[in-house]
Formats: structure tokens, sequence, C-alpha cells
């Protein structure tokens, strides 16, 4: 039997038995989910600056950032150097005279995406967060809480991207 007829042969029967199922099994992890509310693209924290640690809620690994609001927009530093997500449109919320606000940054060269849910008070601010990284073949996923204070503007405005 020729040899094309073979690999036909053993390739139907391979199939025909179930011996070549193949599944690609790559589970989601969802995104860090931002309570719902009146939220609005107000420009609320533009021109504020923040210098926030923290840490990866699993790994324990120290975390360093400044975060910037200008224009309507947001970054992060820490992600601007990592994979130039740019700046990316915020939106805020007050409650009770605390300023809520999330963003979610998106790398534009790689499967990244970033979701922000943060707390404003004063020149104090708390951050929750994830960085998800998916590929088709698996799915990583940083889950950071981070806290901070009030840093110099165009300081932080010169060290970004």
């Amino acid at each position: 039997m020729p040899q094309i007829v073979q690999v036909a042969a053993i390739a139907v029967a391979t199939l025909g038995t179930g011996a070549a199922t193949m599944s690609v099994m790559n589970e989601d992890i969802p995104d860090l989910q931002v309570p719902e509310g009146a939220w609005v693209s107000s420009g609320a924290l533009d021109g504020r600056a923040f210098e926030v640690y923290g840490h990866d809620v699993n790994s324990g690994a120290v975390l360093e950032d400044e975060i910037i609001f200008r224009d309507g927009t947001f970054q992060s530093v820490d992600c601007q150097n990592y994979c130039d997500f740019g700046w990316s449109d915020y939106q805020t919320k007050e409650i009770g005279g605390v300023i809520h606000f999330t963003a979610t940054t998106v790398c534009p060269d790689a499967p990244h995406t970033v979701v922000f849910y943060g707390q404003v008070d004063g020149d104090a601010v708390t951050i929750q967060g994830t960085w998800t990284t998916r590929r088709w073949y698996w799915t990583n996923q940083i889950v950071m809480e981070v806290a901070g204070t009030a840093t110099d503007f165009d300081a932080a405005l010169a060290t970004s991207g």
C-alpha cells in the first residue's frame, strides 16, 4: 500500500476512535469587576498624580508605581514603561466626598489588560486592580492592592511616556 494511503488510513482510524481528540482548554479569568453606578467622564481628577505602593495579592511581590490623571485620561507609569499602554479614559463618581475612579488600559502590542478601581480621599488613594494576560493557551492574572499619596503632578508627568 502506498505510504500516503497508509497515513490516511491511520488518520481515519485514529480519528474514528477518538484517540486524536485534542482539546485546548484555556479557562478565562475575568478582569476585576468594577462596582456599577453613575460613572461619568468628568475629569474630576485631572491635574493630580499619586505615588502608590502595594503588593501582588497572590505572590506578595512589591509593587511601586505613579498614576497620573490628565485631560480626562489616566496613565500608570509602570504600565507605560512595561508595554507603552499610553493614556486611557477614566471615569469617576463621588460618594460621601470620596472620588471613586475606574480605568481600563490595554497594551497595543501584547494581550495585556489592566483594570483599576480606586478611591481618592483628599491626598490619599487606594486602588484594587487586575493585570490580565490572555493567550490562546493560558491566562495569567496579577491581582494588586496599592495605596499612596498625592505627588507633584509636573514631576510625575515628566517620568511618564
